[in-house]
């Protein structure tokens, strides 16, 4: 992925990682880190093992700091956003909303995206869309791919079985109302998987949230999976752990099941939007659960 000049300034922290899957080129982004309470990744975990599991990770015990990851794919001429974190409007995540300046540092015009994909609705995927200073030079016959199982939910959203702090809920909810309106005469729904170009498919999972999506990629014999919100840290070791986000915390351990075996059988490589950047790694089966292996970085 070619990068402008004023882009090739080294960061005392990278902030993007690009590698290909096959002829289809890939650039991880981070979005930065927002904190949030450690127990809201294992909501119905003994206290004990959560705190186990956070000392053996090296985590503290009670605020973590979550990474955002977004992608950037290119395609058949086609540029396409994988979700555009959280964006600036939210004062108490000062660490996080940084896509619309990161693009631009890794030589990425905004006006260039032709597609942006979205695995669901929550205001860490979609915020970043709604910044002016990045809104305002998006295309104006851009596409925006998403379940329409997802905007249906957002129409009237179930929180009951989520465990979020307040004020949390009716923020998710005003965002993604705020997203809908805006974007509702670019937005291409699908029942449930759509190719946004070649080797580059969207497929609804569920679970997470009714619309929730992934992306696959593939072309070559290569494959990589943007899994979004299905697999989290704790994921790896204790699949049936459930994330406080989670509208459907039952089905949402069984798509992180299902979707682990595969990767683990596949071998393909995996990129989550909230494990550590750039988070490209595989995923391997340990007993009854699996192991996070992360990929040797190529330079």
């Amino acid at each position: 992925m070619s990068l402008a000049p004023s882009a090739r300034l080294d960061e005392a922290v990278p902030s993007r990682y690009a590698l290909k899957v096959g002829d289809i080129e890939v650039l991880v982004i981070s979005d930065g880190v927002l904190p949030i309470t450690a127990e809201t990744l294992a909501t119905n975990a003994d206290r004990a093992d959560l705190a186990a599991w956070l000392r053996e990770m090296f985590l503290p015990p009670e605020m973590i700091d979550w990474p955002l990851n977004v992608a950037v794919v290119r395609s058949g001429g086609r540029t396409i956003l994988v979700d555009s974190g959280l964006g600036t409007e939210f004062p108490g995540f000062p660490r996080a909303g940084q896509l619309a300046m990161r693009l631009v540092a890794a030589g990425i015009d905004p006006s260039s995206v032709t597609d942006v994909v979205l695995t669901h609705l929550h205001m860490d995927h979609i915020g970043g869309l709604l910044v002016e200073g990045l809104r305002g030079r998006l295309r104006e016959d851009l596409q925006v791919h998403l379940a329409s199982a997802e905007a249906e939910f957002w129409q009237a959203p179930d929180f009951s079985r989520t465990v979020m702090p307040e004020p949390i809920p009716e923020v998710l909810r005003t965002t993604a109302t705020r997203f809908l309106d805006v974007y509702r005469g670019q937005l291409r729904p699908f029942e449930t998987e759509h190719e946004v170009a070649p080797g580059v498919r969207i497929c609804r999972t569920g679970g997470h949230t009714p619309g929730h999506s992934i992306v696959r990629l593939e072309s070559r014999g290569e494959r990589l999976t943007f899994a979004g919100d299905a697999v989290f840290q704790p994921g790896f070791e204790n699949p049936d752990w459930y994330n406080g986000f989670e509208h459907d915390p039952e089905e949402s351990a069984r798509v992180r099941v299902r979707l682990l075996r595969e990767l683990a059988a596949s071998g393909e490589q995996l990129v989550a939007t909230h494990l550590p950047f750039p988070s490209v790694c595989h995923v391997a089966v340990a007993g009854n659960a699996f192991r996070f292996v992360p990929a040797v970085w190529d330079y």
